[in-house]
Formats: structure tokens, C-alpha cells, sequence
């Protein structure tokens, strides 16, 4: 059996554990950004499919704007009835100070695990 090291638990993370972002919280925050003030389930979920490629469930829109908006990364506010959508409000979301962080946090943690590796393809 091979000793392992001893787990040190006084060192903390500089991001709490429910700060950091998943992959589809992270590219949800990116559509929200590129969206700007048009910021709708709908609309999140055709600017991912857009930009992505990935084909993506409506539900999984919605409880990911769900999760970001109890983490504070997001906040929502209902738009005017429209009569396309039988009366009803649209729920529009933007990103927080908080969620722009996040994102910082995130892409530049991705990009220094990534940095130097000789991956053979470009990232961008």
C-alpha cells in the first residue's frame, strides 16, 4: 500500500466550493453576456446552440439560470405580457458583478491548466 500524503484541511480555496463554475453554468454566463439586455431562456438556449454547436434541452436552461440565480451570478426581472405568448411575461436574466467574477475566475483557471500543454489543436 503506497503512504499517501496527509490532506492538509487549514488551507481554503480563494473561491468558496459553490462559487465555482461548472462547464454548462459557464457557457450559460457567456450566452448571457452576448445576449445583453435580451436575456430569455429561449433566447440563452439559441445563442448556446449557435455559438456551440451542442444541441440543448430548454430545462436545462432554465435550472441552470435557476442555480446561477441562488448563487447570486445572475438576477432576473419579468418583462412587459406580450400577446405572441398568450398574455404572458417573458422572465429576462443578466449577469451580476458577482457572476462576471465568477466567469473571470473560472476561464482564467481554465486557461492556466491549459497554458504550455501541447495539445496537437487551438482552442480558439
Amino acid at each position: 500500500m503506497v503512504p499517501r500524503a496527509p490532506h492538509n484541511r487549514t488551507r481554503r480555496s480563494a473561491v468558496a466550493k459553490g462559487d465555482r463554475l461548472g462547464e454548462f453554468e459557464l457557457i450559460v454566463l457567456a450566452a448571457l453576456l452576448r445576449l445583453e439586455g435580451d436575456a430569455y431562456g429561449m433566447a440563452v438556449r439559441q445563442e448556446i446552440e449557435a455559438q456551440s454547436g451542442r444541441t440543448v434541452a430548454i430545462g436545462s436552461v432554465y435550472k441552470t439560470l435557476e442555480r446561477l440565480k441562488r448563487k447570486a451570478f445572475v438576477e432576473c426581472y419579468v418583462g412587459d405580457p406580450t400577446p405572441v405568448r398568450g398574455g404572458r411575461a417573458k422572465q429576462y436574466f443578466r449577469v451580476t458583478g458577482a457572476g462576471r467574477g465568477a466567469l473571470e475566475t473560472s476561464v482564467g483557471t481554465l486557461g492556466r491548466m491549459i497554458e504550455g500543454l501541447e495539445l496537437g489543436w487551438s482552442a480558439t
